[in-house]
């Protein structure tokens, strides 16, 4: 038996609790982890509550993200007392997750652990740091540098988000934060943001184009949020969209697109190709302070997730939330 968060839903309804599980009913895989670390994201939350079908297999074990020791290991790159990352490939959804002690997994899902990184730090980064990361390297790909303006980032306040401009700022760009919560605005100084502004100018309906102001942009918002953002890029400017925290409409023009440039970049971390989740982790150990994760995340024991989770959804949690899965 091992200890860990179980999502049930049948006739009486839908149910999640801290319970003791049977390590006979871990899903199959070829690598057994004995799980440290695992975080609680936005996408946990809702499966933790139920506010969105997330969850299409129950019973579930929640949980986006893990790092780990292997324990039993039939893959081919992995040998027991390897520590390793996972990121994503529907874990949490699909497939038991990481918010238990125990954890069953496709080691071709596995990352080995950076050597820059303690496991509690990799998890301070999670999935939201390494799409994040993601994002930044699609900015990249589009020629988007510092030399061509100022790098908007919605949601700044949110693991994503922060990440975002704790990198970008490092790399040299100047960074404009959007938050909800303007009472982070020296949190966000803190992380590189050179200046603060607030989401309400953003998120009501907006014209197709707008004054060009920013050269680059990272949006985990979506819905009116990324209209306005991609009505007010620069001319040949790239938006890298990766969340729709705000909604997963967008009712935007194409204006921005035909008459001034703009690239919309889809950041997808979920099923992102091994070689590219290497490159970024290997990115975030160079690119990324790491005494600024200290600033970012912060960290509860297991058995407080279920009841974080909904202040998770209202925003009201800065940066990364830590699972130390052994408390």
């Amino acid at each position: 038996m091992f200890k860990g968060i179980l999502i049930e839903k049948d006739e009486a309804g839908y149910r999640t609790a801290l319970r003791d599980i049977d390590e006979a009913g871990l899903p199959d895989g070829d690598v057994t982890v004995q799980v440290q670390y695992s975080t609680l994201n936005y996408k946990d939350a809702l499966a933790i509550t139920g506010k969105s079908p997330v969850v299409r297999r129950f019973p579930m074990v929640p949980g986006i993200d893990l790092v780990g020791t292997v324990e039993e290991s039939r893959h081919p790159g992995y040998r027991a007392g390897d520590i390793v990352v996972l990121n994503g490939w529907g874990v949490g959804e699909v497939h038991w997750g990481g918010l238990a002690e125990k954890a069953r997994l496709n080691g071709d899902w596995l990352v080995p652990l950076p050597t820059s990184f303690t496991p509690s730090q990799a998890m301070a980064i999670g999935t939201a740091g390494y799409t994040a990361m993601l994002c930044v390297m699609a900015l990249e790909r589009n020629g988007v540098t510092p030399d061509q303006g100022d790098i908007l980032v919605t949601g700044a306040g949110g693991g994503v988000g922060s990440v975002a401009v704790a990198l970008l700022s490092k790399l040299g760009y100047r960074v404009i934060a959007t938050t909800g919560r303007m009472e982070e605005e020296p949190y966000l100084r803190q992380l590189g943001a050179a200046e603060v502004l607030s989401r309400d100018e953003f998120s009501a309906p907006g014209k197709p184009l707008a004054k060009e102001r920013w050269a680059g942009a990272v949006d985990v918002v979506g819905s009116h949020v990324l209209a306005n953002v991609c009505a007010s890029m620069k001319y040949g400017g790239t938006v890298a969209a990766c969340g729709l925290a705000g909604g997963m409409d967008l009712p935007a023009s194409v204006a921005p697109f035909i008459l001034r440039g703009v690239t919309l970049a889809g950041v997808d971390s979920v099923m992102c190709p091994r070689p590219r989740r290497l490159e970024a982790w290997q990115r975030l150990g160079r690119d990324l302070d790491i005494d600024k994760l200290g600033l970012i995340a912060h960290e509860i024991g297991l058995s407080e997730a279920i009841e974080l989770a909904p202040a998770i959804l209202a925003g009201k949690l800065r940066g990364r939330v830590i699972v130390d899965i052994g408390r």
